[in-house]
C-alpha cells in the first residue's frame, strides 16, 4: 500500500493518479465489507433501537438499526421481515439494514 503511494507521486499523468487512488480506495472496501448478510423475522423489541430477531435458519440474534434506517425514520415493529448483515467474528449480533414489505 505505502510503495503504491510512493508510486503515484512518480506518476506523472493526473488520470494515471486518479484511476489508482481510485483503485485504492476499492480494495479498502472490499477488505472491510466481509458481511454476511441474512433475513430474518423481528420477535421482540428492545430499548434503544435494539431487537431480537429469528433467522431464517432458526438462530437467535440481537440487531441493531443502521444509519439509514434511524436517519429515515423507518418504524420497525414485531413480525417484520428484515435484513441482517451479521459480523463473521460475532455471529450473535447484528445491523438492521433493510426492512421487507
Amino acid at each position: 500500500m505505502n510503495q503504491l503511494k510512493k508510486n503515484l507521486s512518480q506518476i506523472e499523468g493526473k488520470k494515471e493518479q486518479n484511476n489508482l487512488m481510485r483503485d485504492l480506495q476499492k480494495n479498502k472496501q472490499k477488505k472491510q465489507k466481509k458481511l454476511v448478510d441474512m433475513e430474518g423475522f423481528v420477535t421482540h423489541n428492545l430499548s434503544n433501537g435494539k431487537f431480537r430477531l429469528k433467522l431464517e435458519n432458526g438462530v437467535e440474534v440481537i440487531g441493531h438499526l443502521s444509519g439509514k434506517i434511524r436517519q429515515n425514520r423507518i418504524k420497525i415493529v414485531v413480525g417484520d421481515k428484515v435484513t441482517v448483515e451479521l459480523s463473521p467474528y460475532d455471529l450473535t449480533k447484528g445491523r438492521i439494514t433493510y426492512r421487507h414489505r
